[in-house]
């Protein structure tokens, strides 16, 4: 079976491909992930009616759109917020930094922190981790917060935020996940 291309708008009037593939191994879910240049490939069971394929773009839509709304809530100041309570839950507040803001300039990187010079203890979170969920926003917060204590990826640094962050294998899990579907692998910040 072909796969076949469908459109949908997102909130912003802007055109969005869904490429519709039957997939012998889906028997009664249907999946769908962003691809890398923006489209959305839809996976449906093979037997999948043609009739309901609208609805399932229509939920798509919907489910766009709550994103969006998520991620424009999320704000620096949530930000701020966040690594103040990770902070003091997980690492008894121990760590101190200056600031903490979203960027939108990091493709393979999900965040950094600066040690030393002008911009010291300056931490950066990419913007495109605002829709996902939270735990995994919270351990990469946790991540770049460690490196306050750690500047490099040893033993302790990772010791320090496995014993402090109790989630961070599952969002490992996560992130390595997302990379696998994009077909991208994500840097440690």
């Amino acid at each position: 079976m072909v796969d076949i291309n469908h459109t949908i708008k997102d909130k912003f009037g802007n055109h969005i491909t869904v490429i519709v593939r039957r997939d012998k191994r889906l028997k009664k879910s249907s999946r769908w992930l962003r691809e890398s240049d923006g489209s959305i490939l839809l996976r449906i069971p093979y037997r999948f009616p043609k009739r309901q394929i609208q609805e399932l773009l229509d939920q798509i839509a919907a489910q766009l759109e709550k994103r969006e709304k998520l991620s424009q809530r999320r704000t620096d100041g949530d930000l701020q917020q966040r690594a103040e309570t990770i902070s003091r839950k997980y690492f008894g507040g121990k760590i101190k930094w200056q600031a903490i803001r979203w960027v939108g300039n990091m493709n393979h990187r999900l965040g950094s922190c600066t040690n030393g010079g002008p911009t010291d203890g300056h931490i950066r979170i990419s913007d495109r981790i605002k829709d996902w969920p939270q735990y995994v926003i919270d351990y990469v917060i946790a991540h770049e917060l460690v490196h306050r204590l750690h500047a490099n990826h040893g033993k302790e640094f990772w010791d320090e935020l496995r014993n402090g962050y109790p989630l961070t294998d599952k969002a490992i899990g996560f992130v390595e996940g997302v990379g696998f579907a994009r077909g991208e692998k994500f840097e440690d910040g």
